[in-house]
């Protein structure tokens, strides 16, 4: 299951989140357990270099995109290599939407094509849709046109 899906800006504060199964007393650690992963780690990297990091059972993959920071924490079925997927759509979904990796003026500016894309992308803690051609039909609010 995916656990969260987290953007956040350079100064590490939260502009997205999505948690599924995660209790509400456990966010708050979680999200302050990630950005301080980003502040440790994340200077330097290049654009949607990915990083990994494992904590409790719990798989973690994150990179930065622009002014902006992605983390995507997965368990079980959901390890490194499955997180390396989910972080790829997400990122260049992101990227169609931004037209370019993302300023945070610019991110904020598309913020709610943005939450619609991830929700398309991952429901209920689960990797729903890869392609980026469905998920673009989708975010117009229009039936996929196949099954």
């Amino acid at each position: 299951m995916i656990l969260a899906v987290l953007f956040a800006n350079a100064e590490g504060n939260i502009l997205i989140e999505r948690f599924h199964g995660v209790p509400a007393e456990e966010r708050l650690h979680w999200r302050s357990f990630l950005v301080k992963l980003g502040a440790d780690n994340l200077k330097g990297v290049k654009n949607e270099e990915l990083l990994v990091a494992c904590h409790k059972s719990v798989y973690i993959v994150y990179t930065v995109l622009g002014d902006v920071s992605i983390y995507v924490v997965g368990k079980d079925e959901y390890d490194e290599l499955a997180l390396s997927e989910v972080i790829f759509v997400i990122t260049s979904a992101v990227k169609d939407i931004c037209g370019k990796p993302p300023t945070e003026r610019v991110f904020l500016d598309k913020y709610g094509r943005i939450c619609l894309c991830l929700d398309e992308i991952v429901w209920k803690g689960y990797l729903e849709n890869t392609e980026n051609d469905r998920i673009k039909r989708l975010l117009r609010l229009k039936p996929p046109t196949e099954f």
